[in-house]
């Protein structure tokens, strides 16, 4: 089960429950602001939450971290500490006060993120940079889904605008990873509906 909330902070964003249909364990993907309306939402529908994921180290996807991982007692993974840890990279400086989570765990490209042993959900991290140089996805190939920050959007792609971004590799990260994934896989974005790759595909080209 996905749950989409959208929480408000400097920006609007997306942040995502991924649970298990029969455990209800599940992840917390991208908790960008507002840490109360997510724990109403995990209470409401009993999740236990065992980890939270980040898909790139903008302040605007991490910045309910603190308070939900002191809240929840789980950890929270990423790619590199090197925008997290960094408030010119992740942006905070220029928006808000300085953010910065300094005790991440990290998984790298082609990891599999998994809950438990017992055969529940997992997620494969799949490192596609372009938006920021930490920027990941995590795709369930089960499930057709994917989260996949803010790569790729409902009818638009992401910016490269921001320190560490490159048009070239946003494009590849787009055309020959993300569009290589099963055109019924379901997007789900930190700014936008969600939408399927069939469909992104035939806006793109």
């Amino acid at each position: 089960m996905v749950f989409m909330i959208p929480v408000q902070g400097y920006f609007s964003e997306n942040c995502y429950i991924y649970a298990d249909d029969k455990t209800k364990h599940g992840f917390l993907i991208d908790p960008g602001a507002e840490p109360e309306k997510i724990l109403d939402c995990i209470e409401k529908n009993g999740i236990t939450i065992k980890k939270i994921l980040l898909t790139h180290g903008h302040f605007d996807h991490f910045g309910a971290v603190h308070a939900l991982c002191k809240a929840l007692s789980v950890p929270v993974f990423a790619y590199s500490d090197e925008y997290l840890c960094d408030p010119k990279l992740n942006l905070s400086r220029f928006c808000t006060n300085d953010m910065v989570i300094d005790y991440a765990e990290w998984f790298d490209d082609g990891d599999i993120i998994t809950l438990s042993e017992t055969g529940e959900i997992s997620l494969k991290v799949i490192y596609t940079p372009g938006h920021t140089e930490d920027s990941v996805i995590f795709y369930d190939e089960k499930a057709h889904i994917a989260f996949v920050g803010d790569t790729i959007f409902k009818g638009s792609i992401g910016t490269d605008q921001y320190p560490g971004g490159n048009k070239m590799q946003l494009y590849n990260s787009i055309e020959n990873i993300i569009f290589l994934l099963p055109d019924e896989t379901v997007l789900f974005s930190g700014h936008s509906e969600k939408t399927t790759i069939g469909i992104e595909k035939k806006r793109y080209s």
